[in-house]
């Protein structure tokens, strides 16, 4: 009865794991799928253009393993807030037509984005000084 009780949890457990497997699997997908990542792509391209030539190679290594590590952590935050039906609802949205057109226009916002962002440092910066003095 212990041996039959074992393996039963350890099924569980077994698909339980897998399951989770899964969960991340989609949840990756869906990231890559919404453009999160093209905010990150653009910054990437804007920093490789100062970085010279021949230490473009390292520093693309180097740029990937903080990215890759942001990823992870965006994907457990997404396993955090949402559920596997949620994901799996996220990932039919974006293989719809306007899924697929927001996935495209994503790295054009997030050039935007960066430009915008940039703009208003400067003006926020402009505004600490002022008041720091």
């Amino acid at each position: 009865m212990k041996k039959l009780l074992f393996v039963f949890a350890f099924a569980l457990v077994s698909q339980l794991g897998f399951s989770q497997e899964d969960f991340k699997a989609d949840v990756m997908k869906v990231i890559e799928m919404s453009g999160s990542n093209a905010t990150m792509d653009a910054a990437k391209a804007q920093v490789l253009a100062m970085v010279p030539s021949d230490k473009q190679a390292e520093f693309i290594k180097e740029f990937d393993v903080i990215i890759n590590s942001i990823t992870e952590q965006q994907a457990k935050n997404f396993m955090e807030v949402y559920t596997h039906d949620d994901i799996k609802a996220m990932m039919k949205f974006y293989e719809s037509p306007v899924g697929k057109k927001m996935q495209e226009k994503a790295p054009i916002l997030a050039e935007k984005a960066i430009a915008m962002q940039q703009a208003n440092m400067m003006q926020i910066q402009g505004l600490v000084m002022k008041y720091m003095q």
